[in-house]
C-alpha cells in the first residue's frame, strides 16, 4: 500500500513545497470526484480542463472548504479570515496582488501548475479599476468585480499520466512561522480525510433528473439587438472602431432554483452541460452568493513559469444536420471573408496585448485559424505564446490580457465604452474570467462565455457576437442564438 510520497523529505527538511500523495486515477471522472467533496456549506471548485495532450490542459483540478475568502468593489474587499474590510486606497486587484506575491513558493518537478493558491473570478467590470469608462449601464446583479478563494488542500487528475494526485500546501506565512513537524502532521491527516471523502458513494445526479426543464427569456428581442447593431456599424462607418462584440442576456428560471444556492441544482445543471457540450475550459465555482456553471471554449491566459499563451475564438458556423452539411458550413467558414478577416484581427490585438509584458521577438502564433467543434457550433481558433519579461509577474500579464479582446473588440478601450452604451446592463461575471492563481505564480483563466451566472435564486445566461461593416444584423443575432443552442438543448 503506497503511503505519502518521498515529498515528505522536501516538506520536512527543504524549502517550503507542498505535500503530496498520488493514487492510480479512478474509473470516476473529474466531476463524479468533486460531486463527492462538495458541501452546500462551503465555496468549492471544479476546473475540467485537461485533455493528456497539454495543449488545453493536462489537468482538472477540484477542492472545497478555503481557508479564506474575499471578495471586493472598487476599492473595498470584505471576506472571511481576512480583518474585516480592507480598503479604501487600495483595490481588490491590488489587494490579491499583494496577497499572493508574498506567499511565493517554488513548484516542485513532481507537482501540477496549481498545487495551492487562490481561485475565483473576475468581473468583467474589473476593468474599471484598470481604465476609465463611462456608467450607463445598470448594475442590477451588483457581482463583486473579484471574488476568490485561497485553498491549501487541492485534488487534481493528471490525464496525461492517468494519476490522481492529492496535494497539501499552506501559505508560505505558516511555514516560516509554525513547526515544520506541525505542519506534516496536519497535512498528513487531512490528505488522508481527503482521499477518504473521495471513496464515499456518489453524491452527484447523473442523469441531471433533479433539475426539470428551465426556460431562457430573452431580456432584448431580435429587432432590439438588430439596432444595436447597425448603431455599432455607424461607429465603424466613422472610424472609432474595426469590430465590437455585442450581447444580450437571457433570464433562466427553474422550479429547481426555488432553493436558493442548492448543491443539488448546481451538480445537475452541471452533469447535464458537460454531458452535452463537452469543452476545454469548462467547470463549477461556487460561492456563498453567486455560482458559475460554465462551459467555455476560451482560455483567455495561462502562464507556467515564464511562457505565457492564449486561444483566442473569432469566427462560428452551426452543427449541420448531418457530415455532408457539417462539411458544407465549415468550407463556408473557412472561405468567409469577413470571418477570416475578423480572426486575424483579433488575433493581432491578442498579440499586442501579449507584447506588452512579454520579451520582445518572443510572441508567436503557433496556430492559425484551426478549427474546434462542439455540440452546437463550430469555431475558429488560433494560438498565440510569448516569454514573459523577467520582471513581469502574473498579474501583469492578467492586467495586460483582461478581459479578452474576442469579447469586446478592437480597440479595446472604445469597444468598452461603445459596450457600455449599447448593453442596457452590467455584464457582471460574463466575458469575465475564472481560474487560478498558484503560489508558484504561474495562472489559468478562461473566459466566461457559455456559462450560467446564478444569484439569488435565479440564472442569468448571456450570449453575444463580434460585429463588423459588412454584418448583417439578423445573421449576427442568430449566431447568439446558435451560441446558447447547447443549453437550450440540455435543459429543455
Amino acid at each position: 500500500m503506497p503511503t505519502i510520497l518521498p515529498s515528505s523529505i522536501p516538506f520536512l527538511h527543504s524549502s517550503p513545497s507542498p505535500l503530496i500523495l498520488t493514487r492510480p486515477a479512478p474509473s470516476a471522472s473529474p466531476f463524479e470526484l468533486y460531486s463527492k467533496i462538495a458541501s452546500a456549506r462551503y465555496p468549492s471548485f471544479l476546473f475540467e480542463s485537461g485533455t493528456g495532450d497539454g495543449t488545453m490542459g493536462r489537468y482538472s483540478y477540484f477542492g472545497v472548504d478555503p481557508y479564506q475568502t474575499l471578495h471586493g468593489n472598487g476599492d473595498i474587499c470584505v471576506g472571511r479570515s481576512i480583518q474585516g474590510r480592507i480598503g479604501p486606497g487600495t483595490s481588490p486587484f491590488q489587494y490579491v496582488t499583494h496577497l499572493l506575491n508574498r506567499q511565493r513558493i517554488v513548484r516542485p518537478p513532481e507537482a501540477p501548475p496549481f498545487f495551492g493558491g487562490a481561485v475565483g473570478y473576475l468581473s468583467y467590470d474589473l476593468v474599471r479599476q484598470f481604465e476609465r469608462l463611462p456608467s450607463f449601464a445598470l448594475d442590477d446583479l451588483a457581482c463583486p468585480e473579484l471574488e476568490f478563494a485561497f485553498f491549501d488542500l487541492v485534488g487534481a487528475i493528471d490525464h496525461a499520466l492517468n494519476r490522481l494526485v492529492l496535494m497539501f500546501c499552506p501559505p508560505l506565512d505558516r511555514f516560516l512561522s509554525e513547526p515544520r513537524e506541525k505542519l506534516f502532521r496536519e497535512g498528513r491527516d487531512r490528505l488522508a480525510e481527503f482521499e477518504a471523502r473521495l471513496t464515499r458513494p456518489d453524491m452527484a445526479d447523473a442523469h441531471g433528473s433533479h433539475l426539470g426543464r428551465l426556460t431562457f427569456t430573452p431580456e432584448q428581442d431580435q429587432a432590439i439587438y438588430s439596432q444595436n447593431v447597425r448603431r455599432c456599424q455607424e461607429y465603424i462607418s466613422a472610424g472609432d472602431i474595426y469590430q465590437a462584440n455585442l450581447s444580450h442576456r437571457f433570464n433562466v428560471t427553474g422550479s429547481a432554483f426555488s432553493s436558493l444556492g442548492d448543491l443539488q441544482t448546481d451538480l445537475s445543471a452541471y452533469s447535464r452541460l458537460r454531458t452535452l457540450n463537452p469543452s476545454p475550459f469548462s467547470g463549477i465555482l461556487r460561492f456563498d452568493a453567486i455560482r458559475l456553471i460554465s462551459s467555455s471554449p476560451e482560455r483567455l491566459v495561462r502562464l507556467e513559469g515564464h511562457r505565457a499563451d492564449t486561444r483566442p475564438i473569432a469566427g462560428t458556423r452551426p452543427r449541420g444536420k448531418n457530415t455532408d452539411d457539417d462539411q458544407r458550413l465549415i468550407h463556408e467558414l473557412r472561405a468567409n471573408e469577413k470571418e477570416c478577416a475578423e480572426h486575424v484581427m483579433l488575433v493581432d490585438l491578442e498579440r499586442n496585448d501579449l507584447g506588452r509584458v512579454c520579451h520582445f521577438g518572443s510572441v508567436q502564433v503557433d496556430e492559425l485559424m484551426t478549427l474546434e467543434q462542439y455540440s452546437h457550433v463550430t469555431h475558429l481558433v488560433s494560438h498565440v505564446a510569448g516569454t514573459l519579461k523577467d520582471h513581469a509577474t502574473g498579474f501583469d500579464l492578467l492586467k495586460a490580457m483582461f478581459p479578452g479582446g474576442t469579447i469586446t473588440g478592437v480597440p479595446k478601450i472604445r469597444c468598452m465604452e461603445i459596450i457600455e452604451e449599447l448593453e442596457p446592463v452590467r455584464r457582471g461575471p460574463y466575458t469575465g474570467s475564472m481560474g487560478y492563481l498558484s503560489w508558484s505564480g504561474d495562472l489559468d483563466f478562461n473566459i466566461l462565455i457559455r456559462t450560467l451566472v446564478m444569484k439569488n435564486g435565479q440564472g442569468y445566461l448571456q450570449v453575444g457576437a463580434g460585429i463588423v461593416a459588412d454584418s448583417d444584423p439578423t445573421r449576427e443575432y442568430e449566431e447568439t442564438i446558435h451560441k446558447a443552442q447547447a443549453f437550450f438543448s440540455a435543459f429543455s
